[in-house]
């Protein structure tokens, strides 16, 4: 169970100003734990404390930031159990997917350890012409500078790590404000931070309302942000920014091609979990499912059936596939949105019920494609079939949408997978699985609506660094 009530961190130390944030149970609704919310004030001082700090953390040598991101894997492993039932109470996650969690934030830590050693330059050759000739030239990667990270609620613990970890493998002090619904796994995350020997000033992770949030943006002493929630809110952030670099991960309605050739029984198994893990609430969770003519009924019928199958219920429960989502209004939200495509001619193949926060893993077909359940990211456990007759057709239909993060496609054949490379506009596709799946040290990210920049430890870092060269005359 959660403490009674947990510290946020200001400039590297633990303090309980207030216990204004109630943290609820998703499951059961009731108050689990308090936890402070920082003012505006507060997160001022964070920033100037992070400035500060600028020199002392590109002093630190790699190998005392390795070992800072190496402590926390240690840490992160005692506490597993612990780490993993906190998110579960927190965001309401399935224990399974919860233990999941908790094993990816530890590898994310581990890569960047791994990472923080390996920040090389490149000898530039001026030779190629006789006006550089007696030139040399040399470039390596710096910090940029403090940062600002903004985390959002479905993976409090590793989205919030791909924040931390590289900037500490990075050298750049930061700021962080986590989901006030979700923020006891970043400050779990903090209270690990603050057993090692980063100067002071070097982290800050500060609970605190949007209104408060507004430095975290705006602040030209802040060189970066980093945010991952919805469009709306992330491209507004954008224009504020002002001249700070941004990288923005910001969803998707990803959809999954079944070609005529792909193996069913596998790639049912793969799509229900894509489509429903940690109920739905994941920014590549399958939504779309285009299915070839030739196999449609009899993948339908096998996807109906598994997708049954799943036992909803509470999370904390070892068989418990589906649990709450977020917050009732979100479950009702995505109702509406199933209701109304019903209403459009829609065929509803299983689910559609809710209770609470609790909504069935729904599947439907004959969805007309303008509805919201179409177009917009769903982020709950709902999906939609459709069938096509050419491979092609396939992938304009995925191409079809205001969102770009990942695509899968169920195929043997070779040159069709080459192709849906070439021709998807998406950051990233994903051949023989579903679009869910991610390795933490990989390049993660979309286009279009989808978001700017790059995650995935060595990308990261790429973002919070930059280049400096130096040119060095000889004597002719």
């Amino acid at each position: 169970m959660l403490k009674e009530k947990y510290p946020f961190y200001l400039a590297n130390r633990p303090e309980m100003p207030n216990a204004d944030l109630k943290v609820v149970d998703k499951f059961t609704g009731k108050v689990a734990t308090r936890v402070p919310v920082a003012d505006e004030h507060t997160i001022d001082k964070a920033i100037e404390a992070a400035c500060k700090s600028v020199e002392a953390l590109r002093a630190m040598p790699a190998y005392k930031r390795q070992e800072v991101l190496y402590h926390c894997v240690d840490r992160f492993t005692e506490r597993f159990e612990e780490l993993a039932m906190a998110l579960c109470i927190e965001a309401g996650k399935p224990i399974n997917d919860s233990r999941g969690e908790v094993t990816r934030l530890i590898e994310t830590f581990k890569i960047a350890a791994e990472e923080s050693v390996r920040m090389t330059g490149e000898y530039v050759p001026l030779d190629r012409s006789p006006r550089e000739e007696g030139y040399i030239s040399t470039w390596k990667r710096v910090p940029i500078g403090p940062c600002s990270f903004i985390s959002p609620f479905n993976f409090p613990l590793n989205l919030a790590a791909h924040k931390i970890a590289p900037a500490v493998a990075a050298g750049c002090p930061f700021v962080l404000k986590p989901a006030s619904l979700t923020p006891v796994g970043a400050l779990i995350i903090g209270e690990a931070l603050s057993e090692t020997d980063l100067p002071k000033g070097a982290f800050s992770i500060l609970p605190c309302g949007r209104d408060s949030a507004r430095l975290l943006v705006e602040d030209p002493r802040l060189k970066l942000l980093s945010f991952t929630g919805s469009p709306a809110v992330g491209w507004n952030l954008k224009a504020r920014a002002g001249k700070k670099k941004v990288v923005l991960e910001l969803g998707g309605n990803a959809a999954c091609i079944v070609d005529e050739d792909a193996g069913l029984d596998d790639a049912i198994s793969r799509i229900v979990f894509g489509a429903f893990y940690q109920s739905g609430q994941s920014c590549i969770g399958v939504q779309r499912i285009l299915i070839h003519e030739k196999v449609y009924d009899e993948f339908k019928s096998g996807l109906v059936k598994a997708t049954r199958a799943l036992k909803m219920g509470d999370p904390k429960k070892e068989d418990v596939f589906i649990g709450p989502m977020i917050s009732e209004k979100e479950a009702v939200r995505l109702e509406n949105w199933v209701n109304s495509a019903l209403k459009s001619g829609a065929t509803l193949l299983c689910g559609g019920k809710r209770e609470g926060a609790m909504l069935e893993a729904t599947l439907l077909e004959n969805v007309p494609e303008g509805e919201d359940i179409c177009r917009k990211e769903a982020f709950g456990p709902v999906a939609v079939l459709s069938e096509f007759k050419d491979f092609n057709q396939a992938l304009k239909q995925v191409n079809n949408s205001d969102f770009g993060l990942q695509a899968g496609i169920f195929t043997r054949d070779i040159y069709k997978a080459y192709h849906a490379w070439d021709t998807l506009e998406v950051g990233g596709v994903v051949i023989g699985d579903v679009p869910s799946w991610r390795a933490d040290q990989m390049p993660y990210g979309g286009i279009k609506d989808s978001g700017l920049g790059r995650e995935g430890i060595r990308f990261a870092i790429e973002d919070m660094t930059e280049i400096r060269l130096m040119v060095i005359r000889g004597i002719l």
